[in-house]
């Protein structure tokens, strides 16, 4: 096994969903619920949920050791391959919008439609990128209480202060979150490149999504990876963070239909 997948629905090309950091897939269960009638893949990234460690997908798809995004890139095109999914409009939030990027450089062809929610097509900064690495170290020391401090980071201002329930589900992932996962996904999103380039010649239906009160992707990001894509639909979810699928799952939810339906206008399949 490459990656775990989930599958819901009918069958047909599906709608893929790839997770935000340090998460699983259970993160858009709420979304999935929204989404009756349609085919929808979710996928746990390397050393989270139900997936193998991050070097047992490595060796699984022919690379290196070292923590890349690539190898996660990789891993996704070769389970939904294994799967008989070689067409499918895959969307993803955070280091899932990473990923995706990654597809559309290394697995353009099975990409019908793209979804880049709560991301951005730059590079870390210098700050960033160290901050990440040091996340990294203290998780293979401190375990889950590394990234604890994200609860404020990620969630909107609204959902802190009206959504008690959101704000404990969120905590409880936070500190079951695995080690090794936050480790290798950190370590592999300070590696990143820039990708905007990927976006300048994507030509298939795009939605650039974010929490209006995402203070990790803020509205320049998004403007700028829109502004790079030829079909490319622009939703701001209002009194949502950056964890958007969880603080806002309806919204979310009707804007990936919308998504999957202009796929599916132009042969999805």
């Amino acid at each position: 096994m490459t990656l775990a997948l989930h599958r819901h629905g009918p069958d047909g090309v599906p709608l893929v969903l790839l997770h935000g950091f340090p998460l699983d897939a259970r993160m858009w269960d709420d979304v999935v619920a929204e989404l009756p009638g349609l085919p929808v893949v979710t996928v746990d990234a390397p050393g989270f949920g139900a997936s193998p460690r991050p070097d047992d997908v490595a060796r699984a798809v022919g690379r290196s050791a070292e923590p890349a995004l690539e190898t996660y890139a990789d891993a996704v095109a070769a389970a939904l391959h294994e799967a008989g999914v070689d067409r499918a409009v895959v969307a993803g939030l955070s280091m899932g919008g990473y990923a995706v990027l990654a597809l559309a450089e290394r697995h353009r062809g099975l990409l019908a439609g793209v979804g880049l929610l709560d991301t951005k097509a730059t590079a870390d900064d210098d700050a960033a990128r160290a901050n990440r690495l040091t996340v990294a170290a203290a998780a293979e020391s401190a375990g889950a209480a590394a990234v604890a401090p994200m609860l404020t980071q990620v969630l909107g201002a609204t959902t802190q202060a009206e959504r008690p329930e959101v704000v404990e589900r969120m905590r409880s992932w936070l500190a079951a979150a695995p080690p090794v996962g936050i480790a290798w996904a950190q370590r592999a999103m300070a590696a990143r490149p820039d990708r905007l380039f990927t976006l300048e010649d994507l030509a298939v239906p795009a939605l650039v999504l974010r929490g209006a009160e995402d203070g990790s992707a803020p509205q320049e990001a998004a403007s700028t990876m829109s502004a790079a894509l030829t079909d490319a639909e622009v939703v701001v979810v209002p009194r949502a963070g950056h964890m958007s699928a969880v603080e806002a799952p309806g919204p979310v939810a009707a804007a990936l239909r919308g998504l999957y339906e202009r796929c599916a206008q132009g042969s999805v399949g």
